[in-house]
């Protein structure tokens, strides 16, 4: 095999084998290098906040939410809860062939605290194959409103860490311009957003704002940060949201603020309800 810097030590060839990363011969290619070491960050900074959880519970709960082919779960079960026999995995997906293929890979691999449910947003929420707390909730490149359904399940489990990482974020863009015109009549700041170009990246930029002033209306802290280097996404943007119970008082009122003044009021109860 040859040397690839981006493979951690402690993680298993055969199952990045199996995850498609790595060739048959153990080897990356340009596309499976980016992944790797994205999603290879993405676990050094969950690592302190699993160790966190740790300290408080000795079997935490950790739920991928639009968990896709798994491959941040299972090397998350791979790198931080295989060695420590500590932890459990549930991957949330809504396409039942993915579900099915990550089932059969996770027996095949011998990771009994791993599972599967084939589950809508509104069935993972309600659903008595889930627990009612879980520790953390990751979602990995998260498709447009795919990323609000893993705040709106973490809000509703009470989970400790919320940790985000969005993408394809095209509603809010939409709702700007399907309002343009009547903006620009209304606020001088609509030409933020004038050219389709500014419209596509104003829109993904005032989403993610919009959700950390969710959650932290919710009674979370927020850090925003990148998670690798520009040169390897676009999609680039980490939250990581931290339970500490305490709203801060202004956000809500932030977020109505806003969202009238971009002429947003549309997607009010996308963000406002799941705050309160």
């Amino acid at each position: 095999m040859s040397s690839n810097n981006e493979i951690n030590p402690k993680q298993s060839v055969a199952l990045l084998k199996a995850l498609h990363i790595l060739t048959r011969d153990g080897k990356l290619n340009q596309d499976s290098r980016r992944k790797l070491k994205q999603v290879n960050h993405l676990v050094n900074f969950i690592a302190p906040l699993f160790s966190d959880v740790l300290t408080q519970h000795s079997n935490p709960v950790l739920v991928d939410h639009g968990a896709g082919k798994s491959y941040l779960g299972f090397i998350l079960y791979d790198l931080l809860m295989k060695e420590l026999a500590a932890g459990e995995v549930i991957g949330i997906e809504t396409r039942a062939d993915l579900v099915e293929k990550s089932r059969q890979l996770a027996i095949e691999c011998g990771f009994s605290r791993m599972r599967f449910e084939h589950l809508s947003v509104a069935e993972s929420i309600n659903s008595n194959t889930l627990p009612g707390h879980v520790d953390i909730v990751t979602a990995l490149h998260a498709c447009n409103t795919a990323t609000d359904d893993a705040i709106q399940f973490g809000l509703a489990k009470q989970a400790k860490y919320m940790v985000l990482v969005p993408c394809c974020q095209a509603e809010v863009a939409e709702v700007l311009r399907e309002h343009k015109v009547e903006s620009f009549g209304r606020t001088p700041l609509s030409e933020i957003w004038r050219h389709p170009i500014h419209t596509r990246e104003f829109g993904s930029q005032i989403t993610n704002v919009l959700r950390c002033l969710q959650l932290e209306a919710a009674g979370y802290s927020v850090t925003v940060t990148e998670l690798v280097g520009w040169e390897h996404s676009m999609k680039n943007e980490l939250i990581i949201a931290k339970r500490t119970d305490q709203p801060r008082k202004n956000a809500a009122e932030r977020m109505q603020a806003i969202l009238s003044e971009f002429n947003l009021e549309s997607l009010n109860s996308r963000f406002l309800n799941q705050a309160q």
